[in-house]
């Protein structure tokens, strides 16, 4: 049997807890604004595909993997489930076909067209708790989390 670790540093204490609340936040706002992705009968990863082809326009599998935080072996099974119902659809290169390019169909854009304002309304209203600044602020901590360059262990 292992000894438990009772005791952290001030630092240890303080980056603790402010991944616990990061992920707790993230994890109550995520819960809450899915209901509607849901209700569409769609996972946030499949909505996560279905609002970057809808802002960006058709993208390869790679960059909508890069887009929403997925591996690429995650993405494919996304985009097979989405495919199944029509949603979207692949299109292979005619000079490389490795490289596959993933559109909306009709009725993915029309599903997507009419879901999008309902969670930028949710999105809208969760963050509301915050004022513009504290919005502001909020993004740009958790960009410099998010961008964090590890090999210089610090900053970016």
């Amino acid at each position: 049997m292992t000894e438990k670790r009772t005791t952290f540093t001030d630092a240890e204490k303080r980056a603790l807890d402010a991944y616990t609340k990061l992920m707790r936040a993230a994890e109550s706002v995520t819960s809450r604004t899915a209901r509607h992705m849901a209700a569409a009968d769609l996972t946030v990863s499949q909505f996560g595909v279905l609002e970057a082809l809808y802002h960006k326009g058709p993208l390869c599998q790679r960059d909508i993997a890069s887009k929403i935080l997925k591996s690429s072996g995650n993405i494919t099974v996304v985009i097979d489930n989405l495919e199944k119902r029509g949603l979207v659809r692949r299109e292979r290169g005619a000079e490389d076909r490795r490289y596959i390019t993933i559109y909306l169909t009709d009725g993915g854009d029309a599903l997507i067209t009419g879901l999008f304002p309902r969670i930028m309304e949710a999105i809208v209203a969760e963050m509301g708790i915050l004022n513009a600044n504290e919005q502001e602020e909020l993004a740009r901590l958790c960009r410099s989390i998010g961008l964090r360059d590890r090999s210089s262990n610090g900053r970016k």
